[in-house]
């Protein structure tokens, strides 16, 4: 699903995270790591939103360096902390998000509605709660048709029901579509239920597996 190539990624010319040769296969993957180890780092460099040193490719052929565009279309992300336009409604957003990502017609409607978002959708992203924008970064996060989706620290300012809803939208897209999921925490998991979850560890500046 992923294989890194002498990846690296720099801050002021110091190694903040290194990879030089790891396969990961189709599936679902819990990131772990305390806080400042480069969780968000590794997955925003994933989703091509940093720049760094080697490549990743993606499905074996696809590289972020090579293809960026093809790539980008088939890995999306969600950050921990959320910031979009605060005068786009998020229905504006999640309308540019669905035409960028070639989006199935009406696509937007099964998570708007299961995540209970029709109160507010329609208002500007300015007036949003922390919650509120939350589910509306999930939601842009499973627009399309991706490989890949990246979603960074998703236990936080999400409530337990809202967690079940997360988790049940990544067990259909997983099941039904065989989607691939990195999903990072520095929190304890178990309320995290998800189907054939592995774990990989950000420590020491690089990433390994958890046996």
């Amino acid at each position: 699903m992923l294989q890194f190539k002498n990846f690296k990624k720099l801050y002021g010319g110091f190694p903040a995270l290194k990879v030089d040769e790891l396969s990961i296969d189709p599936g679902i993957y819990w990131i772990k790591g305390v806080n400042g180890s480069g969780k968000s780092t590794l997955l925003k460099s994933i989703a091509g939103i940093l720049s760094f040193e080697g490549d990743i490719l993606l499905n074996n052929s696809i590289s972020i360096k090579k293809q960026p565009v093809a790539y980008r279309k088939l890995v999306n992300f969600a950050e921990a902390e959320p910031v979009f336009p605060e005068f786009l409604t998020g229905k504006e957003m999640i309308a540019l998000f669905a035409q960028a990502k070639d989006a199935p017609a009406g696509q937007e409607q099964h998570y708007i509605e299961t995540m209970y978002m029709q109160a507010y959708v329609n208002r500007p992203v300015g007036t949003y709660s922390s919650g509120m924008l939350k589910k509306l970064s999930l939601v842009l996060a499973f627009m399309g048709k991706p490989k890949l989706i990246l979603l960074d620290e998703p236990l936080i300012t999400i409530d337990t029901a809202s967690l079940k809803i997360l988790n049940s939208w990544i067990a259909e897209r997983y099941n039904q579509e065989g989607i691939s999921f990195l999903l990072s925490s520095h929190q304890a998991l178990e309320h995290a239920e998800l189907p054939a979850a592995h774990e990989l560890l950000v420590e020491d500046q690089t990433l390994k597996f958890i046996a």
